[in-house]
């Protein structure tokens, strides 16, 4: 990105996203395998609670930030540079970040420490805990029907559907400007190399925002092939007397999993800033990977009078 105090704030989504996902790999995945290898979990009631709210906090916190990624994108890509600025003010930022943290503390160690989630249900609870047969305990994450439906909207639905509106405009924005393209194309103005003139600024801007559309396309096409049968499966079963089977929801709730791993990778391969911002926190802040676009030393920045947007995923 150019560098710009509002991409520098931008860029904290990145660097926040990053650290949840990494904290999903390190600190609810490796436990949640091992019950799946050795058929037992050994770790203690306590600890299951624990590693419990964790995965829903941690989860959680990762598609909160994924949407607020794509609002951001949306303010950025579709409107003009004075709106995004009025709109992602710091302050606004700051709140939007802590709130990708918060919020999920209300539905994971909240009212999974109290047992609210298990109310009602506490007998079939207990009785999948144990397996009478193999003498094996389970860590099992059971939800009555309130719950259920409250976890479920503020963990996916209401992110889903905002991301579905942000990518949808970001979406009809970049197929307008591939429009322009080909307008200035067939005026003959260059579409490559470094924009050295108005045409030239207007054209390098659109084909990146047209890029920006389509990283977000695979990333939002990732995150729905992830978590959507989990979370359809997590209000379904209640309504269905818990008939889902244990290999079913394994399978659902791996699924998901694989999106907080594939999130880094996506973004290595279609976002540089997020790929320094995962390097800055596996090497705890080593000044290698502080780059401009990273940290926001200055960098010569393009406008353009295509929307006027300056921040772009690249």
């Amino acid at each position: 990105w150019c560098s710009s105090p509002g991409k520098i704030k931008t860029n904290y989504f990145i660097v926040s996203l990053a650290f949840a996902d990494l904290l999903v790999s390190v600190l609810v995945m490796p436990f949640g395998a091992i019950e799946l290898v050795q058929d037992n979990w050994i770790y203690g009631e306590m600890f299951c609670l624990v590693r419990t709210s964790l995965d829903v906090l941690l989860t959680t916190a990762s598609i909160l930030h994924l949407c607020c990624i794509s609002l951001d994108r949306y303010y950025a890509i579709c409107c003009q540079p004075l709106v995004y600025r009025n709109k992602m003010t710091p302050l606004r930022i700051a709140l939007m970040l802590g709130g990708c943290w918060v919020i999920p503390t209300f539905i994971s160690f909240l009212p999974i420490m109290q047992g609210w989630n298990s109310i009602g249900i506490i007998d079939l609870v207990q009785q999948r805990q144990f397996n009478k047969v193999s003498n094996s305990t389970y860590c099992i994450f059971m939800v009555n029907k309130p719950y259920a439906i409250t976890c479920s909207v503020v963990a996916f639905y209401i992110p889903f559907l905002l991301m579905v509106l942000a990518y949808y405009r970001i979406y009809i924005t970049a197929r307008e400007h591939a429009r322009q393209i080909q307008i200035l194309q067939r005026a003959g103005a260059p579409t490559d190399g470094r924009p050295h003139h108005p045409d030239q600024h207007s054209t390098h801007r659109m084909k990146t925002e047209t890029k920006a559309a389509k990283t977000l396309c695979i990333i939002m096409g990732c995150f729905c092939l992830c978590w959507a049968p989990f979370f359809i499966t997590n209000i379904v079963d209640p309504f269905i007397n818990y008939t889902v089977p244990g290999q079913l929801w394994t399978a659902f709730l791996w699924l998901g999993y694989i999106n907080s791993g594939l999130n880094p990778f996506l973004y290595a391969f279609l976002n540089k800033s997020f790929r320094r911002a995962f390097l800055i926190i596996l090497c705890c802040g080593d000044e290698r990977y502080r780059r401009p676009s990273i940290l926001g030393q200055t960098v010569p920045c393009s406008t353009t009078t295509i929307n006027g947007s300056t921040h772009v995923l690249r």
